[in-house]
Order: C-alpha cells, then sequence, then structure tokens
C-alpha cells in the first residue's frame, strides 16, 4: 500500500521560507508525476506545482519565481522550497503522486489532473502571517 507523508510545514511571517518534504514510500513505480497542492479554509484545492521523474516542472502563476520543486530520485523524497511566503499561500499543503498508469495524457503539467487523479498524504500546514 502506498504512503506518502509530508513534513515541514509551519508558522513564519510574511517574506519568510520553508521547505516541505515528501516521503513516499510503498508505491511499486517510483518514476512519473509527482507535485503539491494546497487547500485554504473555504477554498477548493489548487495545484502548486508538479515534476515528471526529476526533469519538467510546472508551477502555477501564482507561485512562479518564488516556490521551486525537487525531487530525490534515490531517497524517493519530494520537496517544496518556499519562498517570499505571502498570507495568501496559507492552508494545508498536500504531496500528491500520479495513480498507476499515469495521469490522463500522461499530462503532469497539467496541475489540475494532478489535484483530480493523484494520490494525496495527510498533508501539512502552512500559515503566513503578515
Amino acid at each position: 500500500q502506498g504512503q506518502l507523508v509530508e513534513s515541514g510545514g509551519g508558522s513564519v511571517q510574511t517574506g519568510g521560507s520553508l521547505r516541505l518534504s515528501c516521503t513516499a514510500s510503498g508505491y511499486p513505480y517510483n518514476n512519473g508525476c509527482m507535485g503539491w497542492f494546497r487547500q485554504a479554509p473555504g477554498k477548493e484545492r489548487e495545484g502548486v506545482a508538479s515534476i515528471y521523474d526529476d526533469g519538467p516542472t510546472t508551477y502555477a502563476d501564482s507561485v512562479k519565481g518564488r516556490f521551486t520543486i525537487s525531487k530525490d530520485n534515490t531517497k524517493n523524497i519530494l520537496y517544496l522550497q518556499m519562498s517570499s511566503l505571502k498570507p495568501e499561500d496559507s492552508g494545508m499543503y498536500y504531496c500528491a503522486k500520479d495513480p498507476p498508469g499515469g495521469l490522463p495524457n500522461n499530462a503532469c503539467d497539467r496541475l489540475d489532473y494532478l489535484v483530480a487523479y493523484g494520490y494525496s498524504g495527510q498533508g501539512t500546514q502552512v500559515t503566513v502571517s503578515s
């Protein structure tokens, strides 16, 4: 049974930084698409970033230039380095992985597909205060 465990969330002030980590275990496939999405209270889930294997990356417009997604394939750990954080970045952040067979059309650049079809963990809370 596959499992995704997120860590690294916390409370910071505007302009601060955090690095989220996600450890994947138990999946019969270590390659493919992984990423992050977030959800603020009362709002819909929002795709944040994705990475295909350790190659192409995609970012939501709202985080471009501030967040960096990366992956350590030897340890099966996914990272999200977040800088210049804003209050609107607050929310629960979830790690996501594509299901067996991949996302529809193998479209790792479609953050909405990752949100809709990906497996996810329990999340880690990020709070940015002004």
